[in-house]
């Protein structure tokens, strides 16, 4: 069973981070085969959460580079996100898990420095949310 969780925060940490992945399918399946529920929700939110700090982590550092030319988005893409991220306020974090706007939400919050101890009680709440629902999800339709 400990491979299994193993594979489980691989996945999960993978999907926060700019690598395009989906967790949810590894927390049916944990589910499915007979995790504990309440492991299966702490070990996919944390690693998840973790994933989320690389993305911080990444956004923190590479502002520096923003005015170089193989910087990955326009200087204007870049303000464009921060004012966006500025008008929703840190309450957008709880959105971290969302595809698509997710990830750079967690990557511009690093950006603007927001707080990390904020950072991750914010994001970790919507993350644990999600999973509570996917689990609580596939125990419904196993039943």
């Amino acid at each position: 069973m400990f491979s299994n969780y193993l594979a489980l925060a691989l996945s999960a940490f993978l999907a926060a981070t700019i690598i395009p992945l989906g967790s949810e399918v590894a927390v049916g399946a944990a589910i499915m085969t007979g995790a504990d529920p309440w492991m299966t929700l702490l070990i996919a939110s944390s690693a998840n959460t973790a994933g989320s700090v690389v993305n911080w982590l990444l956004g923190r550092a590479i502002e520096r580079f923003k005015d170089r030319m193989w910087f990955p988005v326009s200087v204007q893409q870049l303000d464009a996100a921060q004012r966006r991220f500025k008008r929703y306020g840190l309450w957008s974090l709880l959105f971290a898990w969302l595809p698509i706007i997710g990830d750079p939400l967690t990557f511009v919050a690093g950006i603007l420095r927001i707080q990390l101890l904020v950072f991750v009680v914010l994001v970790g709440i919507g993350k644990t949310a999600r999973y509570a629902v996917v689990i609580f999800l596939v125990n419904q339709a196993a039943a």
